[in-house]
């Protein structure tokens, strides 16, 4: 009877912890292509998730997913199967997730810029529209 409360309480942490599940195909382009040209922002480092993961739940405190943590922590050494690559794909969904906000933050910079010059008469509409163009490019990963 306690054992199966345990393993109800552990499945239910499982549940509510919300597993790290990696960024998409596609997010991972997105990423790549931020890091290239260096706009990338990284918040964790995938390598020290990954190593974090061999030890009681490190991996997946050190990517923010306490209750997996926690669950990786009474599941070791067994937890050393997954808790490396959930690090991993944790700390790579917060630099995804961080970069894409300071990405944004800096192109609503340029853009704003834009708009102030275009109120004060500084450049025309045409003007504006070019350099919008310019600025949506270089933010763009499409």
């Amino acid at each position: 009877m306690k054992a199966q409360r345990m393993l109800l309480a552990m499945g239910l942490v499982v549940l509510c912890s919300g597993c790290a599940s990696g960024l998409n195909s596609q997010q991972k382009t997105e990423l790549r292509q931020y890091e290239a040209r260096g706009q990338a922002v990284q918040e964790k480092n995938p390598g020290t998730a990954a190593a974090l993961g061999l030890l009681p739940g490190g991996g997946s405190f050190y990517g923010r997913e306490y209750g997996l943590g926690v669950v990786n922590l009474l599941f070791w050494p067994l937890s050393i199967l997954w808790d490396p690559v959930s690090g991993y794909d944790a700390s790579e969904t917060i630099n995804y997730h961080a970069t894409k906000a300071h990405v944004a933050k800096l192109q609503d910079r340029e853009v704003s810029a834009l708009d102030e010059r275009l109120a004060s008469g500084e450049i025309d509409l045409a003007a504006y529209t070019l350099e919008k163009r310019k600025v949506d490019k270089k933010y763009s990963t499409y």
